[in-house]
C-alpha cells in the first residue's frame, strides 16, 4: 500500500464489493432495470422472477 493515497484503495475496494453485490442480486432476482412497455399477466404484482 503507497502511502501517497490511502483512499484510492478503500474506494476501489468498495466499488468493486458494490458492484459485486449489485451483480448478484440482478443475476439473483432477475430484475428489470428497465420500465416495461407490456406488462405481463403473471408478473403483474411482484417485479422479481424468483429462481427458486
Amino acid at each position: 500500500m503507497p502511502q501517497m493515497s490511502p483512499m484510492y484503495w478503500e474506494i476501489l475496494f468498495m466499488v468493486f464489493i458494490f458492484s459485486f453485490l449489485m451483480m448478484n442480486t440482478i443475476i439473483f432476482f432477475n430484475m428489470k432495470m428497465y420500465p416495461s412497455q407490456s406488462l405481463s399477466k403473471i408478473f403483474k404484482v411482484n417485479q422479481f422472477k424468483w429462481k427458486w
